[in-house]
């Protein structure tokens, strides 16, 4: 898009450091407009680093392989290229997030479990399942929550709401239905006979399935193992039981297999094992320390084998269907980046996904690191049973999410390293460690807690992360991934957690009689995810060229500038002699002094080593704040601090020299007394006032002084309105008021300057854009946080509605006592337009939420809950970069406040002690001002200047774009990226003509006498040419007189 609006009439790694580490973010090079890359889409839409193992030497177990610890350069050109060779020059978007599709037939799925869901544990002749068992006993285990009050008698009831659910499917749009079949519904003794109503049931499911053209994918057992076989043969502990298994899977294939394509023989098989056998936190609930634990999942090992190989032999080339496990695991990440750290970490996927997967996808046998350390513990299997077992699977089904990350995995399997959910990562290494299989994710999401509804923001955005994982992954990494499921359809039992969170898209009200299925805003979420089939790019996604009208005020912000009045050299009017012959040093004669000179403001060197830094810069207008507190240290002009009101004068005046604009704020709070005098700031500070009249005297005091070099003032920069009390936040109103009058009246005419506020605004987004609700939230945060102070001065001259209605009906119920003072009519007409512009400072955007979720990160006062959007990109500091949310607050402010000018006075971001490229600050300040101009051009919007915060590193640690190490400034790179912008003005085309602007001379307090009497000066011009044109002719004539009479 190449957009450029006329100017307005109205302006003129280390090898070692694999896939295991969190790498430092990578980010595009300036100006890299490639369209499927961009900045993170509205509150939808970056995240974790992939990583890549490369291949190693085999480690002494026949034909298995082991992927050795290694980093491998990351990303891939955009869409379109979706195989090939990395490229290098790529892989500094890899943090970013990724607008682009999954491939064509890509399944989108949502899943669901029969004890979790299907309730009716007594209905149609169900046998009782170890789960039933388990959650009617009278005392959970020690380590375990509270199964809830019924555990899944009822739970959703999907027994007798079938249609129910798959009309929920129909709505989202999915592909496929992952369901489990209920062991002891079909088989209530866990052998023959079967039972004709489970048949039916699973039928009348199926047909409906079909007729919505929704593809099955069945799991013949997820942990609900008919209590008949526990009670008769000890389970998964039994030798007996793999036959059994085999048995009741030939039951399933008969009857259900020509509807079926995707058959999953069991879920989760580590959890049955090691909780159910081993540690008895789940069900059955046997405590058989790790020797049972490992002898369960022999055998469940054997029955996945056993009923593969019933498939394939029996049923596959009728049936055409295809057969997998679904296995689970974690992601794993050093402490340190040690050989040995590193080695824990895989040592820690061996023993949890390798367990099984390794059997299974490779040689037949456990991973070494498993048969090294558990000695006797481990079973062995014999060679027959290695062939038996290995390549048992027709695709890769992988389970990730919160069933097991930092749940159900147990602390001694991580080996003292670090818990991640870390999808892509996870699925490069099953796709180097296992021989590049076919993944389909079959259970993934995370939760939210049970007592929220509708508004399930939480789950939306790690919903949204886990997904966009997995399209980096497919884009960027080359792994195979063909399908998606998300868990789970609807709220359900969720298994040691009971009921305390949830999981589902559609929420399910489980003490009501009907059990309706309510949309949460993850199902519209979802889809249209589905529809789009991802995140392609959108047009309002991708940056625009153009330019910024002439007289575009490109500015840099350093809070207080390094003041340093030590006096030069020569003002030293002592005398000193060399001393040649002994010391070799300069010795001052007694007495003897020379003529003392007038102080200039030369002599000051801190100014010319600022002054010379920002021309490298370029910067058109430098904008610093007062200090108020040094100035007038008693708070009055009883006692005035000369010396730095010399220095301010000679700064100012020195910014003009060089044609930069001194951009002043009278006031900014600081944390050490708001950096108010101390007299004012012990009585009571805004509090109090008497701080209103004191900061009058003052301004006056700086107008006069200052005022001939300084033609752009801020009264007050950044109140905080966090740190602000009502009554505190109404005096300081009426102070900027005041101040703004006084200018008005009694100096702008002789000095034709501009004064305004400039507000904090950073831009709050509705965490669910589909939820009123969210929405309501929004709005009420950005009046408290912006309109408070900014709809008494750009509105009507009062507080915003919204804030005195929501604190009326707070105080209404005795909940608070917060009372919002009154303007009299004098004081709102006092109040209202003492503005010259719309100066705001915004860093960067906040997801608000209305359901209560967190209750460190939720506000009672305003009943707000705050979330992250964890594929966003962030700061060190973790403050996150939402370039968008920069034009939507200057749009807000339009909407709201007419078509004030308005200026960006500070936007920026920190960087880390590491970051020597520079490239999240490169990225910022592309991506931010690249925004402000959509904002000008695109929306019209009034905006006539942008300032980078900040100047230096050594007034602003990690912010400045100038390093301050070792007494020494080094330009950082993205200074001269920002540069480059103010030089270009904008972002120009290649085709776009050159914009040529009158240069602006700076303006001096010596030339103001002239430009204000330019007819007079042309009149003395004339009379003093006329005298000397007349002199000239006299002169000549006498000359020719005096030669004639000679």
């Amino acid at each position: 898009m190449c957009l450029a609006k006329v100017p307005r009439q109205k302006h003129c790694v280390k090898a070692k450091e694999f896939l295991f580490s969190c790498l430092s973010p990578r980010l595009p090079q300036p100006r890299d407009r490639s369209p499927p890359l961009g900045p993170a889409q509205g509150p939808m839409s970056q995240d974790s680093p992939t990583t890549a193992l490369q291949r190693g030497t085999a480690r002494g177990y026949g034909s298995a392989r082991r992927v050795s610890l290694r980093a491998l350069p990351m990303g891939r050109k955009a869409a379109g290229h979706r195989r090939g060779s990395r490229s290098r020059g790529d892989t500094v978007r890899d943090q970013l997030f990724l607008h682009d599709t999954f491939p064509d037939g890509f399944l989108w799925g949502a899943g669901s479990a029969a004890y979790q869901t299907e309730g009716g544990w007594r209905q149609g002749g169900k046998g009782a399942s170890v789960w039933d068992t388990f959650a009617h006993r009278p005392a959970t285990p020690p380590g375990s929550a509270p199964p809830g009050p019924l555990g899944g008698d009822v739970a959703s009831d999907s027994y007798n709401n079938l249609f129910r659910d798959v009309e929920g499917l129909r709505r989202l749009g999915v592909s496929h239905y992952r369901f489990s079949l209920s062991w002891a519904r079909l088989l209530p003794n866990g052998t023959a006979p079967a039972n004709p109503a489970g048949l039916a049931h699973y039928g009348r499911l199926l047909a409906r399935l079909r007729e919505l053209g929704l593809e099955p994918v069945v799991t013949l057992y997820h942990w609900d193992l008919p209590q008949a076989l526990q009670d008769a043969f000890g389970g998964w502990a039994s030798p007996v039981l793999p036959r059994l298994f085999r048995d009741y899977a030939e039951l399933c294939f008969r009857h259900f297999g020509g509807q079926v394509r995707y058959w999953l023989t069991m879920d989760n098989p580590y959890v049955v094992a090691w909780h159910g056998y081993g540690t008895g936190r789940l069900p059955p609930g046997v405590r058989g320390g790790p020797r049972l634990g490992y002898l369960a999942a022999h055998h469940l090992l054997q029955a996945h084998a056993k009923v593969w190989h019933l498939y394939n032999d029996h049923f596959r080339e009728a049936q055409r269907g295809q057969v997998s496990i679904a296995l689970s695991s974690h992601w794993i990440k050093p402490q340190h980046m040690t050989e040995k750290n590193i080695k824990e970490c895989q040592k820690s996927l061996d023993f949890v996904l390798g367990w099984f997967a390794k059997p299974i996808f490779i040689d037949g046998d456990y991973p070494e690191s498993m048969r090294s350390n558990l000695s006797s513990l481990l079973p062995e299997f014999s060679e027959a049973e290695k062939k038996y077992i290995k390549g048992t699977a027709d695709f890769f089904a992988l389970s990730f999410g919160a069933t097991l990350s930092f749940q159900l995995l147990d602390s001694h399997m991580k080996f003292q390293q670090l818990e991640s959910i870390s999808l892509r990562q996870l699925l490069y290494w099953i796709n180097n460690e296992y021989n590049k299989p076919q993944i389909f994710i079959v259970e993934n999401s995370w939760f939210v807690s049970g007592t929220t509804k509708k508004d399930d923001a939480k789950y939306i955005y790690y919903l949204k992360k886990f997904i966009m994982e997995t399209l980096k992954a497919i884009r960027y990494d080359g792994v195979n991934v063909f399908g998606y499921t998300v868990w789970s359809l609807l709220d359900g039992f969720e298994w040691h957690r009971g009921y305390s969170i949830r999981r589902g898209l559609f929420y399910v009200d489980f003490q009501s009689h009907d059990k309706k299925l309510m949309p949460k805003s993850s199902v519209l979420f979802y889809q249209k995810l589905i529809e789009k089939n991802g995140f392609p790019p959108l047009p309002e996604n991708q940056p625009i060229e153009g330019i910024f009208p002439c007289g575009f005020a490109w500015g840099v912000v350093d809070n207080y500038i390094q003041v340093d009045t030590t006096p030069a050299q020569f003002l030293d009017s002592s005398v000193y002699v060399w001393d040649v012959h002994q010391t070799k040093k300069l010795i001052k004669v007694d007495g003897v002094y020379a003529s003392k000179r007038k102080r200039h403001c030369v002599d000051f060197a801190a100014i010319r080593l600022q002054i010379s830094l920002l021309q490298e810069l370029r910067v058109t207008h430098f904008h610093f704040s007062l200090k108020w507190s040094l100035i007038l240290p008693l708070g009055n002009l009883s006692l005035i601090n000369h010396t730095l009101v010399h220095y301010y004068q000679c700064f100012a005046s020195e910014l003009l020299r060089v044609n930069i604009t001194p951009v002043v704020a009278l006031w900014q709070p600081m944390i050490e007394n708001q950096e108010l005098p101390v007299s004012l700031a012990k009585y009571g500070a805004w509090e109090n006032t008497e701080t209103v009249q004191a900061f009058v005297e003052y301004a006056r005091f700086c107008f006069t002084s200052l005022g001939d070099h300084v033609k752009f003032w801020i009264t007050m920069n950044e109140p905080s309105v966090k740190n602000l009390t009502y009554t505190a936040g109404h005096n300081l109103l009426k102070a900027h008021a005041k101040v703004w009058h006084l200018y008005d009246k009694e100096f702008r005419t002789s000095q034709k300057g501009k004064i305004s506020i400039a507000l904090q605004a950073d831009w709050v987004e509705p965490a669910c854009p589909f939820s009123r609700n969210d929405q309501e939230v929004a709005d009420r945060i950005l009046e408290f946080d912006i309109g408070w102070l900014a709809e008494p001065i750009f509105g009507n001259g009062d507080y915003p509605e919204v804030m005195r209605a929501w604190l009326h009906r707070i105080n209404s119920v005795d909940l608070y006592n917060f009372h919002l003072p009154y303007f009299s009519e004098d004081e709102k007409k006092l109040i209202q337009g003492s503005f010259d512009f719309f100066a705001l400072s915004h860093y960067t955007t906040t997801l608000v939420g209305s359901e209560k979720e967190d209750a460190v990160k939720y506000d009672h006062y305003l009943e707000v809950q705050m979330i992250n959007d964890i594929t966003w990109l962030h700061s060190p500091s973790r403050a996150a970069v939402v370039p968008w949310g920069l034009r939507k607050l200057l749009k807000w402010v339009k909407s709201k406040y007419g078509d004030v000018p308005i200026y960006v006075m500070a936007n920026g971001i920190d960087d880390g002690q590491n970051m020597v490229h520079d490239k999240l600050r490169v990225y910022y300040i592309e991506n931010y001002i690249n925004e402000a101009l959509k904002a000008y051009t695109l929306d019209d919007v009034n905006l006539q200047g942008y300032f980078f915060y900040s100047f230096n590193d050594k007034t602003a640690p990690k912010y400045g774009l100038y390093s301050y190490v070792a007494n020494q400034y080094e330009p950082k790179p993205s200074l001269k990226h920002y540069r480059e912008i103010i030089g270009n003005n904008g972002f120009p085309g290649p085709d776009a003509p050159e914009l040529l602007c009158p240069e602006e001379v700076a303006s001096c307090r010596e030339c103001h006498f002239f430009r204000t009497r330019k007819s007079l000066l042309a009149f003395v011009s004339f009379i003093f040419v006329a005298f000397i044109v007349t002199i000239f002719f006299i002169t000549y004539y006498s000359k020719r007189v005096e030669r004639r009479y000679k």
